[in-house]
């Protein structure tokens, strides 16, 4: 097993990628990235630092001042902005209200590209998640999984997360953030929402957790044990 033994979960925001990578990771023994944390953080600063979310090189800069890193002793690994732990604060409404206007600038994400890259050199066996790591940052992955789901269900699964974190939101906001994020992310010039190529597509709407990280772990065992 070498440093390039990657498995990518892409998909849009409400498909499950984030529960399906944790579970799926467990379950094979692997790290588990989730990049899309990382362009959270980055909307965290823009906010925090009064930056506009349209102005990558000020993003850029101001991620290498102050770093974005993960506490890989949590489950699942935390996030930090510098020392400060913002895994609860990247999920809040305002910050998916701009994390996809952050991850449109391209001096943003070949910052994250290269750290992505970096974590993925440190684990022998990495499960990551995102909008572009099978298409974009890990072409070379040993499975590529691309997740869909109906828009009725991803706003099911995003309201029920932010009421459980007792946040009060109503579903037609959250749908209409769910749009939004769609629009801008399948239609940015740098790394967009794509279907990699020879990727495995899964429909999680109609599917338990359970069933779909069981479909995907026989996908992935028996890539493993063709290496």
């Amino acid at each position: 097993m070498t440093v390039h033994s990657i498995i990518t979960i892409d998909g849009a925001a409400g498909t499950g990628k984030s529960s399906v990578a944790q579970l799926l990771a467990k379950e094979i023994g692997a790290g588990c990235l989730d990049s899309g944390a990382m362009y959270r953080a980055v909307a965290v600063l823009a906010k925090d630092f009064d930056i506009e979310p349209k102005d990558g090189p000020a993003l850029a800069t101001k991620v290498n001042d102050i770093g974005i890193s993960f506490n890989w002793d949590n489950d699942p690994p935390a996030v930090l902005l510098g020392e400060r732990d913002v895994s609860e604060r990247i999920r809040e409404l305002d910050i998916s209200g701009i994390v996809s206007s952050v991850a449109k600038q391209p001096e943003v994400r070949a910052v994250l590209m290269d750290q992505q890259r970096d974590i993925a050199s440190r684990h022998p066996l990495l499960v990551t998640e995102g909008r572009d790591q099978g298409s974009v940052v890990f072409p070379e992955a040993i499975v590529r999984f691309f997740l869909e789901a109906d828009l009725e269900e991803r706003t099911k699964r995003r309201t029920k997360q932010l009421q459980e974190s007792g946040k009060d939101v109503h579903p037609d906001v959250i749908a209409e953030d769910i749009k939004n994020r769609d629009r801008i992310d399948t239609t940015r010039s740098d790394g967009p929402l794509i279907c990699p190529e020879g990727a495995i597509v899964i429909n999680t709407s109609h599917q338990s957790l359970a069933e779909v990280v069981g479909e995907m772990e026989r996908v992935v065992n028996e890539a493993l044990e063709l290496k």
